[in-house]
């Protein structure tokens, strides 16, 4: 679940929304700066699809010990150190399922959302929370997760679907970071970020050679890029959640009615080009 703050209380947006959102902008990505992502339909498929595994879970929003929502709000952009927050068995049995929900249909997008998974879980992740009991858990999940990425990358590679420039190793990790990239610009516009910000990774230029690009919030849920990576000068898209009153709930189940009963409700993000 994703957070953002309200005069009365929350808005929140479930995972898979997000990721939807993050499809929308990596459908849009390209332009005479920017070079568009291939194989197109596929990695369109990872990027859309990276938080099909949430889905069940959003479904039953938690609280967190202080009895806010349990999600990703602005607090937590630019980190990821919940560990003490979370049981880490169920969320990596989540992250796995993310995965695998994909894999059957498209074993390149899975491929690409297991990249995501693990760079959150080492590059990204504050170790320094993590219980010691629940080490070994991260490490084995891990291993096996770059297991399943080389059974999937044979699967690719012997299908005849994809081209030798497809299964490049260099172009898995540019569709991998475009995930992130939307990923993260999806997390800006749902929670309505203030600060600048950018998109973590560089990203491929269509003359070769990367660019960063950042982030400008410029009203409420209107944002500039800098440079700008999309074909059209300005994108508008549509997110959907839920407005619930209340900072703080008694238990989950208090969460849970409030959520059920709210009315989804869609919101405009507007992205605008800096020049």
């Amino acid at each position: 679940m994703l957070r953002a703050r309200t005069p009365e209380g929350w808005f929140l947006i479930t995972h898979p929304e997000h990721a939807r959102l993050a499809g929308e902008f990596a459908s849009a990505w390209g332009n005479s700066r920017f070079r568009s992502p291939f194989p197109l339909t596929n990695t369109l498929e990872g990027i859309r699809r990276h938080d099909d595994g949430w889905a069940t879970r959003d479904l039953a929003p938690k609280i967190t010990r202080e009895g806010r929502p349990s999600a990703f709000g602005i607090d937590l952009v630019g980190k990821y150190s919940a560990f003490e927050e979370i049981d880490l068995a169920d969320y990596l049995q989540v992250r796995g399922q993310a995965m695998e929900a994909v894999a059957a249909q498209d074993a390149y997008a899975a491929v690409l959302i297991s990249m995501h998974t693990c760079n959150l879980l080492t590059e990204r992740a504050d170790h320094s929370t993590l219980r010691p009991e629940d080490r070994p858990k991260l490490a084995a999940f891990l291993e096996m997760q770059e297991r399943r990425q080389e059974d999937l990358r044979q699967i690719c590679a012997q299908s005849g679907q994809f081209s030798g420039t497809d299964l490049l190793a260099t172009t898995w990790v540019e569709n991998f970071r475009l995930l992130q990239a939307c990923d993260n610009l999806s997390l800006l516009s749902c929670v309505d970020y203030p600060n600048a910000a950018s998109l973590l990774h560089p990203l491929p230029l269509t003359g070769g050679g990367m660019q960063a690009v950042a982030v400008h919030r410029l009203a409420e849920r209107t944002f500039r890029l800098d440079p700008w990576p999309l074909r059209e000068a300005v994108v508008e898209v549509s997110v959907t959640g839920r407005r619930i009153n209340g900072e703080r709930f008694d238990s989950e189940s208090d969460l849970a009615t409030a959520y059920a009963r709210a009315t989804p409700e869609t919101l405009l993000i507007r992205l605008e080009s800096g020049s």
